[in-house]
């Protein structure tokens, strides 16, 4: 079979189903998934959206979260207070992470991951109160790496471990970067945990923009935002509602405004509140959703295939499955 009829084959009938043509009740209750994606600094006010969550009454069954959603993701499974959260955000130095004063000279994650154990009470993920994955990369073999077992601080370091700005960071097998090189927002991840719905939450929606500087380390980070903006797609995609919180004004490699970053978080939160609740009060799981994620994954393990078969076709012995 072509490319083009397999393509037409995959997507010859889009799922056009209306939650309100479903069933009045299901088998089971639904479970609910909350992905964080990456941001820098500016993931302090994830701190203002806990805080706005809990006075709405809102559970998640499952979280995951990628570089310092990572971090915020296993602090709202640990169940830290918020009062516990804001102070330890008003605390934190740039300095108490970053261990080079050098340009162009990554850092070290020993700073960072000890911070990182020190805000989370040394917990592990068995400690944590709800099933938490950390997304991470893997440098060696280039994939995607989801973790929820073993050092919980050091799955965190490597989840953030930005390349050019940190070291990665030795986990197992694994030698870890941020897993926003491919995977900035894992809705795709909690609905693999077992979410019928998911909320993602954005802290950074206006990544993706360039540079009119030709100086090297501002075109290598105009770099990079492009490169987090297409792997924050897939995110949009598998998620059911997408809470945008815009934290432009602010640099996401600074902690210079706290408290104001906390505050919108809060306030952006609140006033989406019953867009949230529409959402996440669905009797039945969003059918176009589900069809996507279907085809997405067809559409995945038939790319896998094609490059095994091209491997073998060229006679190379070092396939991976």
């Amino acid at each position: 079979m072509g490319i083009s009829n397999w393509f037409k084959k995959i997507f010859k009938k889009p799922s056009t189903r209306k939650i309100e043509q479903a069933p009045e009740q299901t088998l089971h209750p639904l479970k609910l998934g909350l992905a964080f994606s990456g941001g820098g600094t500016r993931g302090v006010a994830y701190i203002g959206v806990i805080k706005a969550f809990r006075e709405a009454g809102l559970h998640f069954d499952y979280v995951a979260g990628t570089s310092v959603g990572s971090l915020m993701g296993a602090v709202y499974c640990a169940d830290l207070s918020n009062e516990e959260m804001e102070q330890r955000a008003r605390a934190l130095k740039p300095k108490d992470i970053l261990t080079s004063k050098i340009a162009f000279v990554p850092n070290k994650t020993e700073k960072l991951e000890s911070v990182v154990r020190e805000v989370l009470g040394g917990r592990t993920f068995q400690d944590l109160k709800l099933p938490f994955t950390a997304v991470a990369v893997d440098i060696i073999t280039g994939t995607e790496v989801h973790i929820d077992s073993g050092d919980l601080a050091k799955a965190i370091s490597g989840s953030c471990a930005v390349p050019g700005i940190f070291n990665p960071v030795d986990f197992g097998d694994y030698r870890l970067f941020d897993g926003g090189i491919q995977n900035n927002i894992p809705a795709d991840v909690v609905r693999d945990m077992g979410a019928d719905i998911v909320l993602a939450v954005d802290i950074n929606p206006t990544r993706g923009y360039g540079t009119t500087s030709t100086k090297y380390l501002e075109l290598m980070k105009a770099a990079l935002r492009i490169l987090m903006k297409s792997n924050s797609v897939k995110g949009y995609v598998h998620s059911d509602y997408v809470l945008k919180i815009d934290l432009s004004q602010y640099d996401q490699r600074k902690l210079d405004n706290v408290d104001e970053m906390i505050n919108i978080g809060y306030e952006v939160t609140k006033q989406e509140m019953p867009n949230i609740l529409k959402v996440l009060g669905m009797r039945v799981p969003d059918e176009n959703i589900k069809e996507t994620v279907r085809r997405l994954k067809i559409m995945q393990k038939r790319a896998k295939q094609i490059a095994k078969e091209k491997k073998l076709n060229r006679g190379e012995t070092n396939v991976v499955g």
